[in-house]
């Protein structure tokens, strides 16, 4: 089984691949369509499917994964509605959004790009939709932690050491690779890991069973 995993970082997407072996791999893609040959699993950091209408906290799955992360709830985002993805520019986007029921973050409208790419991408392609699944890096960590989110800034030196550190005892060894930010990189092997996980049949599901929007598109989040 060969999976992989994706981090939009800002010259596209750093793809960690497992082979079959257990060798990983890592290379930055300029769309995740290239990434996609091959692969039995591809764990993407990125909403998937989205609501028409905004609700306060977003989506289901959303509101579980901050139910499950103390002290690291805010880094999830409640992804844009249909409508306010819509909108060239944040304003717009926002009041868009406030009209239909709830706000927008500035921080997830900075996804705006890569969420159309990859929901174009996911409605043009169906054959490809099932291979692909939304997960999120932090949970990713927390679940080698223990169940204990990580607290400490990704972007330090110190929250870089400390995922580096669990990645490397659950046999995710990061190849040496100066692509991408060292953070996106650990993002990406840390969903690389959630796709393996789907893969075996030992990854937890948020959201509902059967959530999807109405381009059938699925509403969950995998770690």
């Amino acid at each position: 089984m060969i999976v992989a995993g994706a981090d939009g970082c800002r010259s596209g997407w750093v793809v960690c691949r497992r082979d079959a072996d257990g060798s990983l791999s890592l290379q930055v893609v300029k769309a995740l369509a290239e990434a996609c040959e091959g692969l039995s699993i591809l764990a993407v950091d990125m909403p998937i499917g989205l609501l028409d209408v905004p609700r306060p906290g977003g989506r289901d799955c959303e509101r579980e994964a901050r139910a499950l992360m103390p002290g690291k709830a805010s880094s999830v985002f409640s992804s844009p509605c249909r409508p306010a993805l819509a909108c060239q520019t944040y304003r717009d986007a926002n009041a868009t959004s406030r009209r239909l029921g709830a706000g927008l973050s500035a921080q997830a409208f900075g996804l705006a790009t890569k969420l159309r790419e990859l929901d174009a991408f996911l409605r043009n392609r169906p054959d490809l939709a099932p291979v692909f699944h939304e997960a999120h890096p932090e949970l990713a960590f927390a679940r080698m932690n223990g169940g204990k989110p990580v607290l400490s800034k990704k972007k330090s030196a110190e929250g870089e050491a400390e995922r580096r550190r669990l990645l490397i005892a659950h046999g995710f060894d990061v190849p040496v690779f100066d692509g991408a930010p060292a953070n996106d990189v650990l993002d990406s092997v840390a969903v690389c890991r959630t796709a393996l996980l789907i893969g075996q049949g030992s990854a937890t599901c948020l959201g509902p069973a059967g959530s999807r929007d109405r381009h059938g598109l699925p509403m969950n989040i995998w770690f």
